[in-house]
């Protein structure tokens, strides 16, 4: 049976919410377990839909994976299985980073091609060329990667572009590669860091963590850690653009501001007032109705494209016209179509939308394409009149735990409906 939620419009969001573990850092982490026999345990886990499922993918291969509230743990056997072709695999694009650490410990790996949010094309070119320079084969064959080694050196790696995903399978084939591998134009995402301190708990030799140039001195075994997860970035912005669209007050804890400091000078000019804590969190106050700034997704310290549909919706209800520029997924701007059915102003050409915002947008069924985007669809429903109906509400249990739960707590009142819908 599909669920939607319907969502009430004209709710000022006030009060505190607390963010937890990164899902684009919890599930990579879930996979560096491969890289050590015996018992790693993971806290501060999001409970989101995506972690049970990459627990399936770690059992497939072997593991024995326990999941109690925000705590994962997995013990990983001395003998391992090299073939992740489980259906759990097409279900999430980031099962795809089981593939370093089983070419790093067992020299061979088939994992299945991965699944996850429609947002364009993402393909494993940078994967796969990482781990050839380290001495592997890697072809793909009957929808799955399949990648054999005698045995890996450490080598040279440039990335044509700074490919999160590209840079934690490399890196965790690396770490236990003979010699140096030096990863050049790698990501610098916190989550890379996260799994980079991660690896060090194990025993790894990583150095410039949080920079453009990874550093892994290969060792010949690691062991495992109890390790904890960084606070969710993108959905501490997430509650930032709520407390802005909406015109609220509201305190977000559990996440670090710094990774947000872009997003919350956007915010300040878009006519917030912005306090953060240290370390620990943020206050986002809009007293008025949001003024119109230009977006522009870019790798990390840019503006992260996950955060694009938010973006947009604020921009929707902004004062004034914003210009908006997707350069990393082209698929992004299906969002605007939806956005469209709320009566929002937009128009897209080619990596460029335009949005000219509205004094209130118009309720009506929209669908949610992926994960942000839901969570988009949500916010932009709470500055609708009547009620928004947002349907395939799957993408966003994915991404927020507890987001009906938090959103009613702070002033929405938003219902989970079960039922199919009228549109095929």
């Amino acid at each position: 049976m599909s669920e939607h939620f319907d969502v009430h419009g004209g709710a000022r969001l006030v009060g505190e919410v607390d963010v937890v573990g990164a899902k684009n850092s919890v599930l990579k982490l879930m996979a560096a377990a491969l890289l050590a026999e015996g018992t790693t345990t993971i806290t501060n886990c999001p409970q989101i839909l995506d972690v049970p499922l990459m627990g399936d993918v770690l059992r497939s291969v072997g593991c024995e994976v326990v999941i109690d509230g925000d705590t994962a743990t997995i013990t990983t056997p001395a003998e391992l299985s090299h073939r992740a072709d489980s259906a759990a695999m097409g279900k999430l694009r980031a099962s795809v980073c089981v593939l370093g650490p089983l070419v790093g410990r067992l020299k061979q790996a088939v994992v299945a091609l991965p699944g996850g949010d429609a947002i364009g094309s993402r393909p494993l070119d940078m994967h796969q060329n990482g781990l050839r320079k380290l001495g592997a084969t890697s072809t793909i064959e009957h929808g799955c990667v399949v990648a054999k080694a005698d045995g890996l050196r450490g080598a040279q790696i440039w990335l044509d572009f700074p490919s999160v995903g590209a840079t934690e399978n490399i890196l965790m084939a690396a770490v236990l590669a003979e010699g140096t591998t030096v990863i050049d134009n790698a990501a610098r995402e916190p989550e890379i860091v996260d799994i980079c301190t991660m690896l060090t708990e194990m025993g790894a030799k990583v150095e410039g963590a949080g920079t453009s140039t990874l550093t892994v001195e290969g060792v010949e075994k690691l062991h495992p850690t109890e390790h904890r997860v960084i606070g969710d970035r993108i959905v501490g912005a997430t509650w930032a653009f709520a407390a802005a669209m909406t015109r609220g007050d509201l305190t977000v804890r559990g996440v670090n501001p710094h990774y947000l400091d872009l997003v919350l000078d956007k915010l300040r000019l878009a006519g917030a007032e912005v306090e953060t804590f240290d370390d620990k969190g943020f206050r986002i106050v809009q007293n008025e109705r949001p003024k119109a700034v230009d977006w522009v997704t870019l790798p990390y310290p840019g503006f992260a494209t996950d955060l694009q549909p938010f973006a947009v919706a604020l921009s929707a209800v902004s004062e004034g016209t914003s210009m908006i520029t997707e350069n990393i997924y082209e698929a992004r701007f299906r969002f605007i179509e939806e956005m469209m059915r709320l009566s929002g102003d937009a128009r897209t050409d080619g990596h460029h939308a335009v949005v000219r915002g509205v004094e209130k947008l118009s309720s009506a069924p929209v669908w949610a394409a992926d994960i942000r985007a839901g969570a988009g669809l949500v916010l932009a429903g709470l500055c609708a009149d009547g009620v928004t109906e947002v349907w395939d509400v799957f993408h966003i249990d994915r991404g927020y735990p507890h987001f009906v739960e938090n959103l009613n707590r702070l002033g929405a009142r938003i219902e989970r409906v079960a039922g199919e819908p009228e549109r095929a």
